[in-house]
């Protein structure tokens, strides 16, 4: 009987003594929690200004670095770089900066690049370190070609706001002096996540070739910067390059309005038709209309062009864009350029081009066309 009953009673003293251990466990492991919270780690913010920068090969870019001590952190922050392209190099002034706590202190970096450095945009590191305690932020950096006196390039309209999912147009006007040879287009830099850009035509021999940038739903929202390089070839066979910068707008509270247009009847090589174009307005409410522009965007060729395969592509065909006043003015139903009462004149035109080769192929040819503008209700 002793036994029996001593044992549940020792059961209980333990079970006691193992509730009081748990319960100094837990308030010291609070005291801890509160400790650690009233005692962040001590820890480096960088950041720079501006976030991105475009130069010509041989030529320097600045950067602003600002360095904030967080966490009570005092010391000195060593700054170093990393990620710069081939024959660049970079310099802070100063080296170094001394921090209180809760303190910020600037340094300059200056980006220099040579002749040699390739063309392309990089994601240029700057860490500061502090003893064990290291902060770290990126720049990009784009270099381009050195820019020739040969041509020129200038892409109209400069900025372009869409919905995701939609496709930017933008036509790049050549000046070109003394220069007659093909020039190639690219993008250097600067395309949004699951965006594309396509030239039509490139190479050109004439004086514009227009710019889709398609974007995907996904693409993320904001403002993107291109970097365009037109690529040619002198007499002597020297590579000359000239630049431009253009703005893509993404903006998800923007409804995508249609525009449709076909070329009306059969083109001849010389000859251009006006395109009346129809807007659809999704939003049910007056909307005002800018950047409106025209791309051929593919040919399809008759079976007997094709049975002869006798060519014919984007570049047979030239755009001259939408010249009317802008914002235009659509009301809730929709419209069209006539019914807009928008002059002939400055409709957008689809001409075919009157080359030295043989343009049969385009004879009885179907154009695809493409629409970009950038549209808000009122």
């Amino acid at each position: 009987m002793h036994n029996q009953d001593g044992q549940p009673q020792r059961r209980r003293r333990i079970g006691i003594k193992a509730a009081v251990a748990a319960l100094l466990l837990l308030l010291l492991g609070a005291g801890s929690l509160v400790a650690a919270a009233n005692n962040p780690k001590p820890g480096i913010t960088v950041q720079v200004s501006p976030a991105s920068q475009s130069v010509q090969q041989g030529q320097s870019a600045a950067y602003t670095v600002t360095v904030t001590s967080t966490g009570g952190l005092t010391g000195t922050v060593i700054l170093a770089t990393a990620g710069l392209p081939g024959g660049a190099n970079g310099a802070f002034t100063p080296s170094s900066v001394t921090l209180n706590s809760g303190s910020t202190a600037t340094a300059t970096l200056n980006a220099a690049t040579s002749a040699t450095t390739p063309a392309g945009t990089s994601a240029v590191t700057i860490t500061g370190t502090s003893g064990k305690v290291s902060g770290s932020t990126t720049a990009s950096l784009t270099v381009n070609y050195k820019m020739t006196t040969a041509f020129s390039v200038a892409a109209t309209p400069d900025s372009v706001t869409v919905p995701p999912g939609a496709t930017a147009v933008y036509t790049l006007q050549l000046t070109r002096t003394n220069f007659t040879g093909p020039v190639s287009f690219s993008v250097l830099g600067g395309l949004p996540s699951g965006a594309t850009a396509s030239f039509s035509p490139s190479p050109t021999t004439g004086n514009s070739t227009t710019l889709q940038v398609a974007t995907t739903s996904g693409s993320p929202t904001g403002i993107s910067s291109l970097y365009l390089v037109g690529t040619g070839k002198d007499s002597s066979g020297k590579a000359q390059y000239a630049y431009a910068n253009v703005q893509l707008v993404l903006d998800a509270t923007i409804k995508q309005f249609g525009i449709s247009g076909n070329v009306p009847g059969t083109l001849a090589p010389g000859t251009s038709a006006g395109l009346n174009l129809q807007i659809s307005n999704p939003i049910n409410k007056p909307l005002s209309l800018t950047n409106l522009s025209v791309a051929v965007a593919g040919v399809t060729r008759s079976a007997a062009a094709v049975a002869s395969n006798l060519p014919c592509t984007p570049a047979d065909f030239t755009v001259t864009q939408y010249s009317g006043p802008y914002p235009l003015a659509v009301p809730a139903t929709g419209g069209s350029l006539q019914g807009l009462n928008v002059a002939q004149s400055a409709w957008p035109r689809v001409g075919m081009l009157d080359t030295s080769t043989n343009q049969d192929g385009c004879k009885g040819a179907t154009l695809q066309l493409s629409y970009s503008g950038s549209g808000q209700g009122n």
